[in-house]
């Protein structure tokens, strides 16, 4: 058998692993009732003390996992047991905010826990197992390497600015090529990705927490790693006095860079993750949908357009009706793009992009792309023309009531229904958007894209991302996911609890009395 570069380290590191007994969810939640109910009639306050925990696994559904990773694993050599205990372990893990290095020891030390993992207290894997599982779902080599320091950058940049894209008219040509077909189905995150499709929010779909249509927010957002910016000395040259000598230097996160964070307005080391979202408004719900870590320097304009494309591969069931997003999307690129999958968009105008206007110039509008009346109010949107016209309607704001006084009524429209100006979004896609900007729809859309960030919050803050010190771009890709398992699984186990269709004193046969 052939080996690349990578399975080769695999190989030396552990040899090569079949993909062996898989117990199913059904035997899982069989096996964890019949530990705990026992437990129950003894010391039912050891499980009242894991109530949410024990709940949360107990619904987690990974029966559609071993389709995804079977064929990452060899048809010969050690078979592995245990994998989807070790993936639940680590949603686990995630949840209570421990780390690896001391996972192993609350496990042996707490039956209750040990349990609902899926172990038995004479089987539980090592670290070293944990890390296989990451290696083998996303195949990055990440060992250190011997790379010149790059100084952080002085020059500030700016609060709420973010750095320009490095190769001018990028995004542009992205498009061209997405509209072409081109998909990036190499990228070392695409099984991690579907693993959260199809396992995760799968779920969420079926239990209506995800609609089949849905209007969706893309975000940046700033990770740090948890190696060091400034390498490890591999040369003498201390020793002759020099302390800042320029040779090489070995970096244990050797794709880490440096990139600037325009909310605190300071440079950080890492990454940037770029996470698609979406609000469920009758449930109040904010759902992670899509996660993707780039380099630290990349600007989200290109993100947002990678991002759009590989979420529509990966849930060709899900119909997006708009896409809402801050000033960084605000490019004409992102536009065509979006309009030649027939999606809303909600963006921001950048300060910068004023007066880059593609209008006929007899239309006055102001900067959101609002027509002006002779009488220099701002017209009233007054709906959208379908595909027969395709034009947006405004109607006079002073017979709409939303303007007391206006100077050009002699001289502009005699009809008692007033002045009416129509703009076609094949105009100026930028301007005038099919929601038309400044109307109470296109608010109350953009208002949605703080789900975006609330999203942001619950992964980094909530479920100790930011403060993880996890290092390579590989296992925080990985950890970010699992804390975006975490978010669905609460939101699961409330509609669950809501509907009447799980209740945890009756699975686990505990008395009420108790």
């Amino acid at each position: 058998m052939e080996m690349d570069g990578f399975s080769r380290y695999i190989f030396i590191k552990g040899g090569f692993f079949m993909l062996g007994f898989w117990r199913s969810h059904a035997e899982y939640q069989s096996f964890v009732v019949s530990e705990l109910s026992r437990v129950a009639l003894i010391n039912p306050s050891a499980l009242f003390e894991y109530e949410t925990e024990i709940s949360k696994l107990y619904i987690l559904d990974l029966d559609g996992l071993k389709n995804i990773i079977s064929p990452h694993y060899s048809y010969t050599g050690r078979p592995s047991n245990v994998q989807p205990e070790i993936f639940r372990s680590l949603v686990l893990m995630n949840h209570l905010r421990i780390p690896l290095d001391k996972w192993i020891t609350k496990l042996k030390n707490n039956f209750v826990l040990c349990t609902i993992a899926g172990f038995t207290p004479d089987n539980i894997p090592q670290v070293a197992s944990y890390y296989d599982f990451i290696n083998r779902i996303i195949k990055l080599d990440e060992r250190p390497k011997l790379k010149n320091k790059k100084r952080k950058p002085s020059k500030k940049i700016g609060k709420g600015k973010k750095l320009p894209p490095k190769h001018p008219n990028i995004v542009a040509r992205l498009v061209k090529k997405i509209i072409q077909g081109r998909r990036l189905d190499n990228r070392p995150e695409i099984i991690l990705q579907k693993i959260f499709a199809d396992v995760c929010v799968k779920q969420s779909i079926n239990l209506g927490l995800v609609n089949q249509t849905i209007s969706i927010s893309g975000d940046g957002t700033c990770i740090k790693t948890g190696a060091s910016s400034f390498g490890v000395k591999t040369c003498e040259c201390s020793k002759s006095g020099n302390y800042h000598c320029d040779c090489t230097r070995k970096f244990a996160d050797p794709n880490a860079t440096w990139g600037w964070d325009s909310h605190k307005d300071q440079w950080f080391y890492g990454y940037t993750g770029y996470f698609i979202s979406t609000y469920n408004k009758v449930l109040k719900l904010d759902l992670p949908l899509y996660l993707r870590l780039v380099d630290a320097k990349r600007h989200d304009s290109i993100s947002a357009v990678v991002a759009l494309a590989e979420f529509k591969d990966l849930y060709p069931n899900i119909t997006i009706d708009t896409f809402i997003s801050d000033s960084a999307s605000d490019n004409y690129p992102t536009y065509e793009l979006l309009d030649h999958w027939n999606i809303n968009a909600v963006i921001a105008l950048n300060s910068h992009n004023k007066g880059n206007f593609k209008y006929p110039p007899h239309l006055a509008i102001d900067e959101n792309g609002v027509p002006i009346c002779p009488g220099g109010n701002k017209m009233v949107a007054h709906g959208f023309c379908g595909a027969d016209r395709c034009r947006l309607k405004w109607r006079c704001p002073r017979v709409l009531g939303k303007s007391e006084v206006c100077n050009a009524c002699k001289i502009c429209s005699k009809s008692a229904y007033g002045r009416v100006i129509y703009t076609k979004p094949s105009w100026d896609l930028r301007l005038f958007t099919k929601i038309p900007r400044g109307s109470e729809r296109w608010k109350l859309k953009m208002n949605e894209r703080t789900a975006a960030e609330r999203v942001n919050n619950r992964i980094l803050n909530n479920y100790g991302i930011e403060n993880s010190k996890a290092r390579g771009k590989k296992r925080i890709s990985f950890f970010t996911t699992i804390a975006a398992f975490n978010v669905h699984l609460d939101a699961q186990l409330a509609k669950l609890k809501s509907d009447k269709a799980f209740d945890f004193r009756s699975v686990f046969n505990i008395s009420q009395a108790a």
